[in-house]
């Protein structure tokens, strides 16, 4: 297993109960697929360095985990299908 961050912005406007939801889902996609959740820093809400989809700022989460590729590829998924992720970044760590 390698080592992957995921580092997504979801939208400010999404209620608190929401965002919890996210992240728990987001995790729950690790540990379902085999993966080892290391650890989730929710980083609160932050201003954007420039608007995106006409929002000036989101709420910052840094998920860190150890994974095969193949999770990767779903979390990129889901997160690309979700309205509420304004933008994602998973890297090797």
């Amino acid at each position: 297993m390698k080592s992957y961050e995921m580092l997504y912005v979801l939208d400010n406007s999404v209620a608190d109960e929401a965002k919890d939801a996210l992240v728990a889902k987001f995790e729950g996609i690790v540990t379902s697929m085999g993966g080892e959740l290391v650890s989730t820093d929710k980083w609160g809400s932050k201003k954007l360095p420039y608007a995106i989809q006409y929002k000036n700022d989101g709420f910052f989460v840094l998920m860190k985990f150890n994974s095969e590729p193949d999770v990767v590829k779903e979390l990129d998924r889901i997160a690309g299908l979700s309205d509420e992720v304004i933008r994602r970044m998973i890297v090797k760590a």
